[in-house]
């Protein structure tokens, strides 16, 4: 049942096209997992959709050759300085992607079509029970106070009443010196109180600069 369609090294018309077709298609059942649990899919998606054959494509061209196999590598070894950073979410979709393409590379179609279902309905399932519940929940509060005001501890009693948990991100100076700008990540213990907590902050910074935003999530190209 987990046998490999190619034996001995050897190639033919039928199996090559059996192994990529199984690639193209678990490639696209990825990028659609992917696009239902993102809210920002973008390219990657796309990228996701073609990286099971890409990889299954790499992985038979090798096909034992130790030469090749060096040339490959040092090829994703430049690919990779040359990519941003990517989230958590997008890292873990590539290593899912390239799984799956390794195994129609190699030839083993049952495993491939078994790593990609058990792994999309792992992630749907984790998902639809909320494991990314508390990001979506936290929120960005930036408040300027001035030069000559503390920052150490001056909001802890209104963090207290209105949110469930609070915790200082970032302290920068802003307007030349003369105001501090404070980062926190929030979560609010009632959303329906963000303005009563906003006007209790707004007494305490002098009226100065507030904003209370959804947290930036990374949204790079790989």
């Amino acid at each position: 049942m987990l046998t490999s369609l190619f034996h001995a090294g050897t190639f033919h018309l039928e199996s090559v096209a059996i192994a990529l077709g199984t690639a193209i298609v678990l490639g696209l059942l990825i990028a659609g997992i992917y696009r239902a649990v993102s809210s920002f899919a973008g390219g990657f998606a796309v990228v996701l959709a073609l990286l099971p054959f890409l990889v299954a494509s790499v992985i038979m061209i090798v096909n034992g050759n130790l030469g090749t196999s060096v040339a490959v590598l040092g090829a994703f070894g430049l690919v990779r300085f040359r990519s941003a950073p990517g989230s958590a979410r997008e890292i873990g979709f590539i290593f899912f992607a390239m799984a799956v393409g390794l195994a129609s590379g190699m030839g083993f179609i049952t495993l491939a079509a078994l790593i990609a279902a058990v792994g999309c309905v792992l992630i749907f399932l984790l998902f639809r029970l909320g494991f990314e519940r508390n990001l979506s929940e936290e929120r960005t509060l930036r408040v300027t106070i001035p030069e000559d005001l503390s920052y150490n501890g001056i909001f802890d009693d209104l963090f207290q009443q209105y949110t469930r948990r609070h915790e200082l991100q970032r302290v920068k100076t802003t307007n030349m010196g003369t105001m501090y700008e404070l980062t926190y990540r929030v979560i609010m213990r009632n959303p329906s109180e963000e303005k009563p907590f906003l006007d209790a902050v707004r007494c305490r910074n002098g009226n100065l600069t507030i904003s209370l935003g959804l947290v930036e999530r990374e949204r790079n190209e790989l």
